[in-house]
């Protein structure tokens, strides 16, 4: 167990994502009521996915919070691969829309790559589109990062956590998280290495790592066993485990060795939906 300087049983300090994202709420609707016109947000969900249905409801509700403009579209379950793109093409031509966020994943009669390629890159507040992966890969400043590695950066910036040289250990690597979060610690000049389904021995990689960042979407996957101590400790997991929220860290034996933690919930999920009105905010400012 991690100890103070006293000997003292010491927990890790718990990085409270709530807080920082109600803070960086209130900054967008400053700024979003200082403009001549609000920014707008364009959502589309199709089918009938009950986690798909609370998550844009919670994104609009963002959205009324601080002045954002949203539009939401629903064309059915059963709308066709012609009709979802003809859709995206109106919204990539409206002058009122800054920001489009196709809610993922889609039905399976649908092929989500093109449609999400799409996207005009300027729109693409989920920074998923090819254009904007590559310029992330790139480092390039016009870059839109999507909204979870993002909200992870800045929650490593309110732990004041030093990036600059630090050993980052990322498991898990998709498009939405591992992928993009890894180039944005690189950025960070942070030493990254990327695990996944396949690494051999990774309780000893991660107990290498002054930054562990959990999104796999297994629970309980990261033990105390497998944390340096002192370690800051991220979890991007949200499982559901007889019925209760989850992420992929086992929470209480982590918690022991970390120096910070994030907890499930109240950790990054608010810091996902903050930043996607962060990005809005930027899109909107980019088409001024």
């Amino acid at each position: 167990m991690r100890r103070s300087a006293g000997g003292r049983r010491v927990a890790a300090r718990i990085i409270d994502g709530k807080a920082l994202a109600a803070r960086m709420r209130e900054r967008v609707r400053v700024e979003v009521a200082a403009m001549e016109r609000p920014p707008g947000l364009a959502t589309i969900l199709v089918g009938d996915d009950p986690a798909s249905h609370v998550y844009v409801r919670m994104k609009r509700e963002d959205s009324a919070e601080v002045g954002i403009a949203s539009s939401h579209h629903e064309p059915g379950g059963d709308v066709s691969q012609e009709e979802l793109a003809a859709l995206i093409a109106s919204l990539n031509a409206d002058d009122r829309v800054h920001g489009i966020l196709l809610q993922l994943p889609l039905p399976a009669h649908l092929d989500q790559d093109p449609l999400i390629a799409m996207i005009d890159q300027a729109k693409d507040v989920d920074g998923l589109t090819p254009v904007n992966a590559g310029l992330l890969m790139q480092d390039r400043p016009e870059a839109v990062a999507p909204c979870t590695p993002a909200g992870v950066i800045e929650l490593l910036r309110e732990a004041e956590v030093e990036l600059e040289g630090a050993r980052a250990v990322v498991i898990g690597r998709s498009i939405l998280v591992g992928k993009p979060l890894a180039a944005l610690l690189l950025a960070a000049n942070a030493t990254v290495t990327h695990c996944h389904s396949r690494t051999r021995d990774l309780g000893a990689v991660c107990r290498e790592a002054d930054v562990l960042v959990a999104a796999a979407g297994r629970p309980g996957l990261v033990t105390g066993e497998m944390v340096r101590e002192g370690a800051t400790v991220i979890d991007v997991g949200t499982n559901r485990v007889d019925g209760k929220l989850v992420g992929d860290v086992d929470f209480d034996s982590v918690r022991e060795r970390a120096g910070a933690i994030t907890p499930v919930p109240g950790g990054v999920g608010p810091m996902t939906r903050a930043m996607l009105l962060v990005n809005t905010l930027a899109a909107a400012r980019g088409r001024v």
